[in-house]
Parts: C-alpha cells; structure tokens; sequence
C-alpha cells in the first residue's frame, strides 16, 4: 500500500515538475512572466456597463454633491486590461441607444436619448472583479489606475458629445451614491474588442437584468 502511494506521489511530482519547465520555457520564449500570460489568456478584455434606471440619482463626496440627474441613467462604468478607446466609443454607444424606458404601450421600446434623460456616470472599478475563486475579489482584470481614468474620461468626453445632460462622479476617490431605481430596472453592458482573440461566439455585448 505504502509503496503504491509512493509511487502515485512520484508521479505527480514529475508531472507537476514537467508542466513548471513548460511554463518556464514558454516565458523565456515571449519574455514576459507567467503570471502575465496567464492574465493575457485568461482575461478577455470587455468594457461594462452597469445601468439603472432611474427616478433621481447623486453621487456625493466628502458631503459634497458632485453630480446628479433627475429622471434618467446611472451607469457604473469599468475599464478593463486591454480596453482603448474604441471600446469606450462603443460602450457610450450602447449605453445611450440602449432601450430602458417604456413607449405609450408600457414596452421598453425608448433610449435615454429618446426621454431626454440625465447620465449619471460613476467610475468603478471593482466591476471587473475576478470572484470565481475564493472569498475575496481578485482584481488583476481591471485596467491600471492611470489607464482607467483616462479610458473614463475618454467615455465621459465622449458621452457629452452626444447628449446632454451628463453628470459623473469622481475617479479614485470615496463616493456615496445615491439612487432611485425605477422599475428596478438594471443591465449588465459589456463590448469586448474587435480583433481575432475575441471569444468564439462573442456578438460584442452581453446583458443581465
């Protein structure tokens, strides 16, 4: 018994040995570290978009208001790893032409741009949070602080130049946000990038209510 417990343990230790080489060989080949490639291949980079629509909605910091809109969309927004601008446009897209608000038949069948509604943008970051694993939120999927906030106000720029009135809240700093969802109604937007690594089967936008 002890000898084939020795036995199976020798070669699982060859085994896991023989896949730490590959790995080894593989970052010498591409000169990064493994855990960057892992990241590479694990991480499909998506912009999102979490929106609310809303009765009335403020973002405040240190007990300031630092925007607010009445009747319209709040929308979380999160850069991740390998997000540009153009999925930032892409995103502002989908965001103002999404259909949230009811027609004269009760339908969802109207865009904030149609209701002449307020946009409310709050950078956040944590929507990109690895939480597959564990009890705590990996955050290696969102882009870098400095690319996040200029990807941000990309978006926000953006935005303001295709529908007014918008609003944000502060990147990096501690926000209180305050909201009145309507309905509730809340979608989960994400636009993943237009190149040959995107996932199979991917139609650029994903959804969630």
């Amino acid at each position: 018994m002890q000898s084939r417990r020795a036995e199976r343990a020798g070669d699982f230790l060859q085994r896991v040995s023989h896949e730490q080489r590959a790995l080894h060989r593989e970052r010498d080949a591409l000169g990064e570290a493994p855990c960057d490639r892992i990241a590479a291949v694990t991480y499909n980079a998506r912009m999102i978009a979490l929106i609310q629509r809303v009765a009335q909605a403020r973002v405040l910091v240190d007990g300031r208001v630092v925007g607010a809109i009445g009747r319209g969309l709040l929308a979380l927004v999160c850069a991740e790893r390998g997000d540009a601008e153009a999925q930032a446009e892409a995103l502002v897209s989908k965001v103002l032409g999404y259909r949230v608000f009811a027609d004269d038949a009760g339908r969802m069948n109207r865009s904030v741009r149609d209701v002449g509604g307020g946009l409310l943008l709050v950078p956040q970051f944590t929507l990109a949070a690895d939480t597959n694993t564990g009890t705590r939120p990996s955050f290696t999927p969102a882009a870098p602080p400095e690319e996040g906030r200029r990807l941000f106000a990309h978006f926000v720029a953006q935005a303001r130049r295709r529908h007014a009135p918008v609003e944000t809240g502060e990147f990096g700093a501690h926000m209180q946000v305050e909201s009145i969802n309507d309905g509730p109604v809340t979608f989960w937007l994400r636009v993943a990038p237009k190149s040959p690594a995107a996932a199979p089967g991917s139609t650029g936008a994903e959804r969630r209510s």
